[in-house]
């Protein structure tokens, strides 16, 4: 029986499915949230214990990763999913805003690793599967802050799958598109353009760009939970994997020019915006 740690797992989000995946699965899952209040539901499975765990705090990541290495000996599998949204032209977002995002989404996955990595070096054995974005390789605009912090995992999951190779731990790069998630409807509740903004005409594709992810042909967050615990239980996990809404586009875009595919990227998102 496998055991697994999970960043970030409140109710609605992809964290959520993982963990109900990796538990039907058989594993011993460790689910981890800023609240436990948010997982709520996970506590019908018996195989999944509730941790509160803040991943910007490296004392907090230290004593959680310790307390389940005294629990069950071992970690085998860490799911770096903990994440935050930003929308918002790149120079009008607060910096603070920004500092945040970049030590949720990219400082937790190397305090996380950097947590667990001796006790799977200690085995020679592990997989640290690291969550990205399509926009982490072609960034878009009015998101990019999170594409940036996303180019930033997809980066440190490269090194990370070199480096790791002395102690036989593997490293599962995820690149989804669009999941049906509630993360677009988090980020309206608390998103506005500042009031001296240069981008006030922009603001209906700024919104357009936000729900983006959450189109009707979007990948339920249950399925790429399947898809992403069931590679990740082969005995060869794939070090990269993409899926959901307009994953296949972004792939094909990815051979293109660079500078076709900003142009139409741009285009596209400040194009006039039909109101419903």
């Amino acid at each position: 029986m496998s055991v697994v740690l999970i960043t970030g797992c409140s109710v609605g989000g992809i964290g959520f499915t993982v963990c109900t995946e990796f538990a039907n699965r058989g594993c011993k899952v460790y689910a981890t949230a800023r609240k436990v209040s948010k997982m709520k539901p996970l506590e019908a499975l018996p195989n999944v214990e509730l941790m509160t765990l803040d991943v910007t705090n490296d004392a907090d990541v230290l004593k959680v990763v310790e307390s389940i290495i005294e629990k069950q000996g071992r970690i085998d599998i860490i799911v770096n999913n903990a994440g935050m949204a930003s929308f918002g032209p790149i120079l009008e977002v607060p910096i603070e805003d920004i500092r945040a995002v970049y030590d949720t989404n990219i400082l937790s996955v190397l305090r996380v690793s950097r947590a667990v990595l001796p006790h799977m070096a200690s085995r020679n054995s592990g997989l640290i599967i690291n969550i990205s974005s399509i926009v982490g390789e072609i960034p878009t605009p009015w998101a990019g802050v999170y594409a940036s912090s996303k180019a930033a995992v997809h980066s440190i999951s490269e090194v990370l799958q070199m480096e790791c190779r002395p102690f036989n731990i593997k490293v599962m790069l995820v690149c989804p598109g669009g999941i049906k998630t509630n993360v677009a409807k988090n980020a309206s509740t608390h998103f506005e353009l500042p009031p001296d903004s240069l981008y006030k005409k922009y603001l209906p594709n700024i919104m357009r760009r936000m729900y983006a992810s959450q189109a009707p042909t979007a990948l339920s967050a249950e399925e790429f939970a399947k898809i992403v615990a069931g590679k990740a239980s082969s005995p060869y996990p794939p070090f990269y994997m993409t899926m959901g809404f307009n994953s296949g586009k972004f792939a094909i875009m990815k051979w293109l020019p660079r500078m076709w595919v900003l142009n139409y990227m741009w285009k596209l998102l400040t194009a006039p915006v039909k109101q419903s």
